[in-house]
């Protein structure tokens, strides 16, 4: 069933305030401090999904972990926001990255956009 842009938009909006005050919760300060630090040195990047990715495709087994821990949480949010919406989880995480992940990224910092290759902020 295909939903009117009228009627999923109103819902996307809501995800994405459901997002803004779940993502502190899904991310816990070990794993978000090696993120962070693998962010700044160009290894992991964020993903049109609203999931990291690994930007060179390899990391160290840390980094890795972190990543992981972060996406389990974020899925976690996204399959609560989706269920509260309406709307499929993927659909929520794409919300979260171009209402809320995208703003934060800041200069130097990978992105991955639908359908592309990593581009640095």
């Amino acid at each position: 069933m295909m939903m009117r842009a009228n009627g999923w938009l109103p819902a996307v909006a809501a995800v994405a305030g459901t997002l803004i005050a779940g993502a502190a919760h899904a991310d816990t300060a070990s794993a978000k401090i090696a993120v962070d630090a693998a962010k700044a040195q160009g290894l992991v990047g964020e993903q049109a999904d609203g999931f990291l990715g690994l930007v060179t495709g390899s990391a160290d087994a840390a980094v890795k972990a972190a990543v992981a821990e972060i996406n389990a949480g974020r899925a976690q949010v996204y399959a609560q926001a989706a269920a509260k919406n309406g709307v499929t989880p993927e659909a929520a995480g794409a919300a979260a990255f171009n209402s809320v992940i995208s703003a934060k990224l800041k200069p130097g910092e990978f992105y991955k956009p639908n359908g592309g290759g990593w581009v640095r902020k």
